[in-house]
């Protein structure tokens, strides 16, 4: 295996790593009101005066407690569409769902950007932990958020997704009929990422490594006790030896990193978009994360989306363009792939001069 292919393994989807433990806010202490006490500025971008922002929680159909920043234009009064926004696989509200979040209710749109179950403020137990299908209902759940405030036209809510949780989104509409119109950008499958590899690479001697691993690893946080924490992909050394550690994301980028960690790094483990309660900043999703993965296809029932929209962003040069060029494949009409010239996978979380900000606003406009 060579050395290009075992920094990709390590770099697919959720093997890009998780958020310290004492910054997370625990569900008891979220359910005590709908409204999280402090609304202190806690962004990697900076606040719009054009908005009107409070941090709100709300609960999913398994009484999980989850977290949400919610933006309102300011000084306006009537009934508006929303946009329910979530996204990058291990990334937080602060990050880039709410840049496009507090960006669309710029626009007009009350958009609500959240932390999925089990990471960022939201609560479930234990941390650091992923679920294809809990996931999946969280978009549903911000949806009964939305839907029941009195600004809200229930029948013009659409979601926005980035990165990896794309699949969820598309997964949520296919069986939730009140999401109006669905966009994604640097859209991940995670579950094809995780129980295939980059672009289905994985052989069936490999996934059946992974599985021996995630099977084994089972025993040991059963006599132990806790959750272990480690990579998601269960990269590949050499000799064919399984790689574990709890963290993907160097303190310190190597020299000639290959593009694509170094892409990740810029965002997660610098200034730019840094955050202390990020998985992908700080630490690991815990080790059997991906068996929720393999066990649950995304979009199974993709074609239950229509006629309802679907929007599909990727940059020219991401590395995970395929995964909306092939949904975009398979999607029944109406449907568009809209190719960024000169954007990769992360130009697509923070660049406002790449992002499409425009299209999105037309997109939801028409739609909801």
């Amino acid at each position: 295996m060579n050395n290009e292919r075992r920094h990709l393994l390590k770099l697919t989807g959720a093997s890009i790593a998780v958020a310290s433990m004492a910054s997370i806010i625990t569900a008891p202490a979220l359910a005590q009101s709908n409204t999280i006490a402090s609304d202190q500025w806690d962004k990697t971008f900076v606040k719009s005066d054009k908005v009107e922002h409070k941090k709100v929680t709300f609960k999913n159909r398994y009484g999980l407690v989850l977290a949400g920043d919610l933006y309102q234009p300011k000084n306006t009064k009537g009934s508006f569409a929303a946009i329910a926004l979530s996204g990058p696989f291990g990334a937080v509200k602060e990050q880039s769902s709410g840049l496009y979040a507090q960006t669309l209710a710029e626009r007009g749109f009350i958009t609500l950007a959240f932390d999925p179950s089990f990471t960022g403020e939201s609560g479930g137990e234990p941390r650091n932990v992923a679920s294809a299908d809990i996931n999946t209902e969280d978009f549903s759940a911000a949806i009964d958020f939305l839907g029941l405030l009195s600004n809200v036209d229930r029948d013009r809510i659409g979601v926005l997704a980035i990165c990896g949780l794309s699949g969820m989104a598309l997964t949520a509409a296919s069986s939730d009929s009140r999401i109006k119109a669905v966009a994604t950008a640097s859209m991940y499958d995670m579950s094809r990422s995780i129980s295939r590899g980059y672009q289905d690479s994985y052989t069936l001697e490999e996934r059946h490594k992974v599985i021996d691993y995630l099977s084994q690893q089972r025993w040991k946080d059963a006599k132990s006790g806790r959750d272990a924490l480690g990579y998601h992909e269960v990269p590949f050394d050499e000799n064919g030896h399984i790689i574990k550690g709890l963290r993907v994301l160097p303190e310190i980028l190597p020299e000639n990193a290959p593009p694509v960690l170094a892409a990740f790094f810029d965002y997660y483990r610098t200034p730019r978009g840094f955050h202390s309660r990020s998985i992908n900043s700080t630490t690991a999703w815990t080790a059997t994360t991906p068996i929720s993965f393999f066990n649950f296809p995304m979009y199974a029932n993709l074609e239950m989306i229509s006629p309802r929209p679907i929007l599909l962003i990727a940059g020219e040069n991401a590395h995970s363009r395929y995964y909306s060029e092939d949904v975009y494949k398979v999607a029944s009409d109406p449907k568009e792939l809209l190719i960024i010239p000169n954007a990769d996978h992360v130009d697509l979380y923070d660049n406002l001069n790449k992002i499409p900000f425009d299209k999105l606003t037309v997109f939801f406009q028409q739609n909801l």
